[in-house]
C-alpha cells in the first residue's frame, strides 16, 4: 500500500502540464527565491459521497470523499502553501441530499478542510432556509457578488471576496453565480436579486488589483465554461471582456477540462479557465510560481483522476 501512495504520488508530480503564464519561463527563475503555491479545485460534485460502482460504464471505481481526502492530504503534506476551492452545486443528486439536505456535504468538506467555496444553483433546491440553516456546518465561507442577499435570510452571510495570504503571496478570490430566473424556482430564491456578473466582477477585481494589491486575483465561477451569445453570462465571455483576474475555477456545464484554457483579456494579459467536470472524479490543480522581488509568475496544471485503488 505504502509502494502504490509513492508511485502515485510520483506520478502526480511527474505529470504536470506546463501552461505558461505571464510568458515567464521557469528557467529564468534560476537562482532567484520563488514561492510556489498550489491551488486544487472541485465543482459540481453533487452529493456524490461514495465513489461510482465499479460497472460504472463512464466512471468505474471513481470518485468519493474519502479517495479526495486522501489524495488532498497527501499533496498537503508536500506543499507547504496550499488552497482548496469549490465552485457550486455541492448540494443534490444522490440520496444523501435527500436524506440530510446538505449537512453531510458541508461537514465533508469542512473535514478536507476546504478554504472557500461559491454557490451554485442547486444550492437553492431547499430553498434559502436550506441553505441558511446548513451554513453552521461549513467552517469555511460561502463567496458571491453577483447575488444580493440583503433582503434575504442570507443577509450578512454570503461574502463578496475573501483574501488569503499564502508566504509573502496575496491572493483574492470572488464568485460569481448564474442567473437563477428560469432555472431556478421563485420561490426557492425569494428575493434574491441577480446583479450583472461583469459589471461586478469588473468592480470587484479592480479593488482586489489596485486597493487591496492582490498577486493572484481567482474567480469561482458558477455561470458555465460557454455560451453562443457573447452577452450571456459566461466564463470564456467573462475572460475576454475582463480585467486584473488571473484566473475562473468554473462549474455548471460539467465541462472536463484536462489542462487549462488560455484566453487574452480585454488587455490582452493572460487569463485561464479550468473545471473538472462533475461528480467530483477528478480534482484540478495549478502549481503558481511567483518570483519573490518582481512577482512575476508562471503555472503548471493538471486534474487528477480519483480512483479507489489510489492509496
Amino acid at each position: 500500500m505504502k509502494s502504490n501512495r509513492r508511485n502515485f504520488i510520483k506520478n502526480i508530480l511527474a505529470g504536470g502540464a506546463l501552461v505558461g503564464f505571464g510568458s515567464v519561463p521557469f528557467e529564468s527563475f534560476a537562482g532567484k527565491e520563488y514561492v510556489k503555491l498550489t491551488i486544487l479545485h472541485t465543482n459540481d460534485t453533487h452529493s456524490h459521497i461514495d465513489p461510482f460502482p465499479a460497472n460504472d460504464p463512464k466512471f468505474p471505481g471513481m470518485g468519493g470523499f474519502a479517495k479526495r481526502a486522501a489524495l488532498i492530504k497527501d499533496i498537503r503534506n508536500i506543499e507547504k502553501n496550499v488552497l482548496l476551492f469549490d465552485a457550486g452545486d455541492i448540494f443534490q443528486g444522490t440520496p444523501y441530499f435527500n436524506m440530510y439536505g446538505g449537512e453531510l456535504e458541508f461537514k465533508l468538506m469542512s473535514q478536507i478542510e476546504y478554504d472557500a467555496a461559491t454557490i451554485g444553483n442547486h444550492e437553492f433546491d431547499n430553498g434559502l432556509d436550506g441553505i441558511a440553516t446548513k451554513l453552521q456546518y461549513a467552517t469555511f465561507p460561502f463567496i458571491n457578488c453577483n447575488y444580493d442577499f440583503s433582503k434575504t435570510v442570507l443577509e450578512g452571510k454570503i461574502l463578496p471576496y475573501k483574501i488569503f495570504y499564502k508566504n509573502d503571496i496575496k491572493i483574492g478570490v470572488f464568485g460569481l453565480g448564474v442567473k437563477l430566473e428560469g432555472l431556478v424556482g421563485t420561490a426557492n430564491y425569494g428575493n434574491t436579486v441577480y446583479l450583472d456578473p461583469y459589471e461586478k466582477a469588473a468592480a470587484i477585481a479592480h479593488t482586489l488589483k489596485n486597493d487591496e494589491k492582490c498577486d493572484l486575483i481567482i474567480c469561482l465561477s458558477h455561470m458555465g465554461y460557454s455560451s453562443k451569445d457573447e452577452k450571456d453570462a459566461s466564463d470564456v465571455n467573462l475572460a475576454k471582456q475582463s480585467k486584473n483576474i488571473d484566473l475562473i475555477i468554473g462549474g455548471h456545464s460539467h465541462t472536463f477540462i484536462d489542462k487549462p484554457y488560455k484566453f487574452f483579456n480585454s488587455d490582452n494579459k493572460e487569463i485561464y479557465i479550468c473545471q473538472v467536470g462533475w461528480a467530483g472524479v477528478k480534482l484540478g490543480r495549478l502549481d503558481f510560481y511567483f518570483e519573490k522581488k518582481s512577482k512575476k509568475k508562471f503555472v503548471e496544471a493538471y486534474t487528477i483522476n480519483i480512483f479507489n485503488n489510489q492509496v
